[in-house]
């Protein structure tokens, strides 16, 4: 039974709450939470709300250079980000196939990692962005790059205690891009595979895959490949070293060989979506 409510109004006051509870259950956007609840897949004794926190809403530049996107940051915010994110508008394109626009205006980018389903949206387009998590406990801070959260099944770097306050986005590169392809049943649905790539000014390539193991999928070689080459032959032999990675799961959205077939097509649209020239794709 839900003994306590909290609305903490500052990131220092909710991870005291943590402290004292570690029972107790952050509430963002609440779109996968209150799911859980109504299901009593959970019980927690109490809940803590971050939706009075200033400082983990709204996107950002920081002096460096880089952007700074609040956990509390709706995806339907980031999906519309006017800022120009270089290889980070993978994120961009990824935050507008989240769900639906009921779902978009209330789910958040730090309770959606946090969470860290392998189909999500999210978690291979952070990775191919080579984006960081910014993480606070009581007392304490530290960042940690996204390819290093995203542990197993469902399962973070998140320790006991801690909260996502941030992702952090490099700073952009004036030629640089990104795109996101998924593959679902039907759209807003999560993915049954997906494709986040990365190019940078000097057309370096980095492309991860989604929803076809625990975490999202990389290989440096893949990666060297097509930055050298985007020929079928090299996209082959990428698709080929990224399929050897995959670690798919049967469920009811397809099974692991359909999972594992779905690879190589999407890495060919996503690569061949990079030449289009970065204003076009952004």
């Amino acid at each position: 039974m839900l003994q306590g409510f909290f609305l903490p109004e500052t990131v220092d006051q909710a991870t005291a709450l943590l402290a004292q509870d570690p029972e107790a259950k952050l509430m963002a956007g609440g779109a996968t939470l209150v799911a859980m609840l109504n299901a009593r897949v959970i019980e927690p004794a109490a809940l803590i709300s971050l939706s009075a926190i200033p400082e983990i809403q709204g996107i950002s530049v920081l002096p460096d250079g880089r952007i700074r996107i609040g956990a509390f940051t709706c995806h339907r915010e980031t999906a519309q980000c006017t800022l120009h994110l270089g290889a980070a508008a993978v994120l961009r394109h990824a935050a507008s196939q989240i769900a639906n626009a009921t779902v978009r205006n209330m789910g958040t980018i730090g309770g959606s990692i946090s969470f860290a389903d392998p189909g999500l949206d999210y978690p291979p387009a952070l990775v191919a962005a080579q984006a960081e998590v910014e993480i606070a406990s009581s007392g304490a801070r530290r960042v940690l790059a996204a390819q290093d959260f995203f542990q197993d099944w469902y399962l973070t770097a998140l320790e006991p205690g801690e909260m996502v306050t941030a992702v952090l986005l490099p700073a952009p590169q004036a030629d640089a891009h990104g795109v996101y392809i998924k593959h679902a049943r039907v759209a807003g649905d999560y993915a049954i595979a997906s494709v986040a790539a990365c190019v940078s000014d000097q057309g370096r390539i980095r492309v991860t895959v989604g929803a076809c193991g625990p975490v999202p999928i990389r290989d440096d070689e893949a990666d060297a490949l097509l930055s050298e080459d985007c020929s079928d032959s090299a996209l082959a032999r990428a698709a080929a070293l990224l399929q050897a990675r995959a670690d798919p799961l049967d469920d009811v959205r397809g099974s692991a060989h359909y999972r594992r077939a779905l690879i190589p097509r999407l890495l060919l649209r996503a690569v061949r979506q990079l030449a289009v020239p970065s204003g076009a794709v952004q």
